[in-house]
């Protein structure tokens, strides 16, 4: 089916059980049908009516009639020697977004996109240079979990332990379907994935920050750091410039006064811009604001900006440093080194490839 045939009905995974209980009278249906429906759709991951079997034939093909599926597909796929999984799925309007399965020891984590594209343009994502499209729904971030879930059990034959939301776009300007899309995961009635397996990554919306701290979220949450100064900051990551350093350590204290949630500082080490011991110090500071860890992470270059990752013997003096201030810090090496590894570079290149066709 095209998608603008698809377009002419109402995707049923956007109604709430609620409103598919009200559909289903109006058909002369009892309302326990809804729960079933409920089920294949959240719990059993269905990508078509037809998956339904204990639903009568006669209201599977109503429910085709009235309603459709919109389940993403896989567009593309990368298997680094490493064996990360890099995904772009294709959504059904033809864009496309990526997803990641990340092995390490005991863990399987899936990182999901919550935009198509991103509008903070951040100087050293590839996601930064493209234009947001639009964000994502709830079903289509469910839909990455289940992909890669799959992808876990079938290649590895592990199950999926973790999930990040640090792939394309920025999670708290799309708040509603990011949050709606963890209850599907979390909820009983869905994969029952516990949320604390689950951290929302921000470039850092202090207001954003404060709602999710009055929503009382279960789930954690980290910055995207990259540097402890606003100067270096707003060099890198626009969104400084209106959210700074300050307004976002209170934005923090607030969100651990409310959840008791530690926060993960994100900081990418950068060559020659944020890789001295002086930078270290700031860092040091800024973890002092509220209790925290610390993620240090290896760059992956894209050709769009100039940054290189630093040297070994940096990240070591920088990581070192922090350990013996007291800091919890864990060096994450970079994934997928021989494959479109770094964020957004996949989906960006299938694009241009298309667009050139």
């Amino acid at each position: 089916m095209t998608a603008t045939a698809i377009s002419t009905k109402k995707d049923i995974r956007s109604l709430s059980l609620e409103q598919l209980k009200a559909s289903l009278l109006t058909w002369g249906e009892k309302s326990f049908r809804a729960k079933q429906i409920y089920e294949w759709l959240w719990k059993k991951s269905a990508r078509d009516f037809e998956e339904m079997t204990n639903l009568s034939v006669a209201l599977r093909e109503r429910l085709k009639e009235e309603f459709c599926l919109r389940p993403i597909a896989v567009h593309n796929q990368q298997i680094s020697s490493d064996r990360t999984i890099k995904s772009a799925f294709r959504l059904h309007d033809t864009h496309l977004v990526e997803g990641v399965l990340i092995p390490a020891d005991d863990r399987m984590t899936a990182c999901v996109s919550s935009q198509v594209g991103c509008s903070l343009s951040c100087k050293f994502c590839a996601t930064g240079y493209m234009e947001r499209k639009r964000n994502l729904d709830a079903a289509e971030i469910y839909d990455q979990v289940v992909e890669i879930k799959n992808m876990a059990e079938q290649n590895y034959q592990q199950p999926l332990t973790n999930i990040v939301y640090m792939g394309m776009g920025e999670p708290l300007l799309n708040y509603a379907n990011v949050l709606k899309s963890i209850d599907y995961i979390t909820s009983p009635d869905g994969l029952g994935m516990s949320p604390k397996r689950i951290t929302v990554s921000t470039a850092g919306i202090a207001k954003m920050i404060k709602k999710l701290a009055d929503d009382e979220v279960k789930f954690n949450l980290a910055l995207s750091l990259h540097a402890a100064n606003d100067k270096k900051r707003d060099q890198i990551m626009p969104i400084n410039e209106s959210n700074t350093l300050e307004a976002l350590a209170e934005a923090l204290q607030y969100f651990y006064q409310k959840t008791k949630n530690k926060i993960t500082f994100e900081y990418i080490v950068f060559y020659n811009f944020n890789d001295t011991l002086e930078d270290a110090e700031e860092l040091y500071r800024f973890t002092k604001k509220v209790p925290s860890m610390v993620n240090i992470i290896e760059y992956n270059p894209i050709k769009e900006a100039d940054f290189i990752n630093t040297e070994e013997d940096r990240l070591d003096q920088f990581s070192n440093y922090l350990r013996k201030k007291g800091v919890n810090v864990h060096v994450r090496r970079s994934r997928g080194k021989d494959i479109d590894a770094a964020c957004g570079q996949l989906a960006n290149r299938d694009k241009e490839k298309e667009s050139a066709a």
